[in-house]
């Protein structure tokens, strides 16, 4: 761990930094496009120019979860007030643009700290900055780390809960399992009888979640392409993004939505002193987002130690948010 102090804090009371080596993102991505069904790690989408498209994905009329789930934390946010009570810490997992939390921010009590953690670390403390100059008795930890491997969580004077706060339905980028281990660290790192709030993608008609995540502006192909675009930038890579098509399809029996960089045309491609071949049309897999229903979202969690208190889903059933406790 180490407090970073080389950039201006502006408003903000701390930063600290656990960012990713360059080394680890090498290496994964040596391994991923070793494989035979090449991937990438959906972690390496954000960059500063990663995230702000991602910001600009969720303002799509096609992107139905950020609006959705953010109608539904305005629709209840007393019942979080009453949930989550005062002097809570607030640890938002891949805080991004730190834009929902602002609903809770209006409506909790006594916040002891708001603690985003992002992987991000220019987009993380803009953000940071912008919410502590809104919210300027909010005191504000900003915390850059991949939140997926073991960080520390900061120690914050008068805290009597720590909640943490997991919107986006980011939970279906992970495989059931990866989801399970990421919710039993958080359990650790939240400790016992504290709650976690957790938005969650719920399965759906094919054509809605088509239109989602394949928008008619190219914005996610764009956001896709980034991890080819970094990798080149970052590790020297010759991707040429023009023959890679994205591609994001809906797998029924797994229950999620797939996205793949496709390759236009027989090609080869060179990556930190090796070389990948890929046939035309051969893939690769960047990124899953997997849709639970109520009853199999709760089973998951259960799995890693959490119990479900309460659940909230809107009108049309495309998007449900839980309160878990730690058991």
């Amino acid at each position: 761990m180490k407090s970073y102090a080389a950039v201006d804090l502006g408003p903000l009371h701390d930063f600290v930094e656990f960012t990713p080596a360059s080394e680890e993102f090498r290496a994964d991505v040596m391994a991923g496009l070793a494989l035979p069904q090449k991937q990438l790690a959906a972690k390496y989408f954000y960059d500063a120019r990663g995230s702000r498209l991602f910001d600009r994905i969720c303002e799509l009329p096609e992107y139905y979860p950020t609006r959705t789930e953010t109608a539904i934390l305005r629709d209840h946010a007393g019942a979080f007030r009453t949930l989550i009570g005062p002097h809570a810490s607030l640890i938002e997992f891949g805080s991004g643009s730190s834009s929902k939390v602002r609903v809770l921010l209006d409506t909790l009590e006594s916040i002891a700290a708001y603690v985003p953690v992002d992987i991000s670390r220019e987009h993380l403390l803009a953000s940071a900055k912008e919410l502590a100059e809104a919210y300027p008795d909010l005191r504000v930890l900003p915390v850059c780390a991949d939140y997926t491997r073991p960080f520390e969580i900061p120690t914050i004077p008068g805290e009597r809960a720590r909640v943490g706060f997991f919107p986006g339905s980011t939970i279906g980028n992970f495989t059931h399992e990866e989801a399970v281990r990421f919710l039993r660290a958080a359990a650790i790192d939240l400790g016992t009888d504290n709650g976690l709030l957790i938005g969650v993608d719920m399965p759906k008609d094919a054509g809605i979640l088509h239109a989602a995540y394949n928008d008619t502006a190219g914005v996610t192909a764009a956001f896709n392409k980034n991890i080819l675009r970094r990798i080149n930038d970052e590790l020297g890579g010759d991707f040429d993004l023009d023959a890679f098509e994205h591609d994001a399809r809906w797998v029924a029996e797994a229950s999620r939505i797939e996205m793949h960089l496709v390759s236009r045309n027989r090609q080869r491609v060179h990556v930190g002193g090796r070389s990948f071949g890929f046939a035309a049309g051969e893939s690769i897999h960047t990124e899953n987002s997997h849709k639970y229903d109520v009853g199999g979202f709760h089973t998951l969690a259960a799995r890693a130690g959490w119990r479900a208190v309460s659940h909230w889903v809107d009108a049309d059933r495309l998007f449900s948010i839980h309160y878990l406790r730690v058991a």
